[in-house]
């Protein structure tokens, strides 16, 4: 009885936080609200009443929100570019990120510390140097250019996470045991260490998918044609230059944000399970 008056009493005295946490909740949701009803009315209703249900749920600005994008082409120009830059991270970054943890040597540790460094400096500061380089290759407009510049600019975070999993969360006497068995460096890394990095490898999957597809800035630089075209691009040629018709404007928004919003929801445990397991230690 005495432990279930104490969380009685527990509960009662948490209802100030409780409360404040249920009103914060409201208030981040009506931006969200506000989105999805905007989407449903015309630009009248719109402007008159803004936070009000419309009057007819039809959509007829989702058809021309399809149409006005191209909406298939652009979803899978834009689901090859983050697959392909994801795949490309977790490969090259897992790679790195073991000779790094395994080799204790002063040249090792002076790579990893430039690569961190890159953690500090602006993106920005690179892309005149960067644009020149893509278009010194011949990949100018072209969905490898995008690929290309989102794994090198995804591995600096990638590769400080599978460093400190490897070396928290990764047996070394696993590793020890297949040398002795006569497996290649190569051999152990795959067969051995790379199937326990599962819980890093999610985590750095969400995170690069979720950065990868809402870049907006490298596939405006170096994607000029329609055909190459992404969906944040399509959702930026389709605002007016003087005037926004947000009610056209939001449907983009959602069609470009709703395969993200499931792959989010589907994935986000994986987050927590990475970080627990050790992504973060070190």
């Amino acid at each position: 009885m005495t432990s279930l008056s104490r969380k009685g009493r527990t509960r009662k005295g948490n209802w100030p936080l409780e409360a404040a946490m249920i009103v914060l909740a409201v208030l981040f949701f009506i931006p969200i609200y506000y989105l999805i009803v905007t989407t449903f009315k015309s630009p009248e209703q719109a402007t008159l009443h803004p936070l009000s249900f419309p009057s007819s749920f039809g959509f007829a600005h989702y058809r021309d929100a399809w149409h006005a994008m191209d909406y298939p082409k652009v979803l899978g120009n834009t689901a090859i570019v983050a697959v392909s830059s994801v795949v490309g991270i977790i490969l090259f970054s897992s790679m790195a990120a073991y000779s790094l943890a395994r080799r204790e040597h002063a040249v090792n540790r002076v790579i990893f510390f430039f690569f961190l460094a890159g953690m500090m400096v602006p993106f920005q500061m690179g892309l005149v140097s960067l644009f020149k380089l893509i278009n010194s290759l011949g990949i100018m407009d072209t969905l490898l250019a995008v690929i290309c510049v989102n794994i090198g600019g995804g591995v600096v975070l990638a590769i400080f996470l599978f460093k400190s999993f490897i070396e928290t969360s990764v047996p070394l006497e696993l590793e020890e045991a297949a040398f002795i068995d006569g497996a290649s460096v190569q051999r152990t890394f795959w067969l051995i260490a790379f199937p326990l990095l599962t819980p890093v490898t999610a985590t750095v999957a969400i995170l690069s998918t979720l950065n990868v597809w809402n870049d907006f800035l490298n596939p405006l630089l170096f994607l000029q044609s329609r055909d190459n075209s992404l969906i944040l691009l399509e959702v930026y040629r389709n605002i007016g230059q003087f005037s926004v018709d947000w009610t056209s404007l939001f449907p983009m928004l959602l069609l470009g944000v709703a395969p993200l919003m499931i792959f989010y929801l589907v994935m986000q445990k994986y987050i927590i399970k990475g970080v627990a397991a050790g992504a973060l230690k070190g």
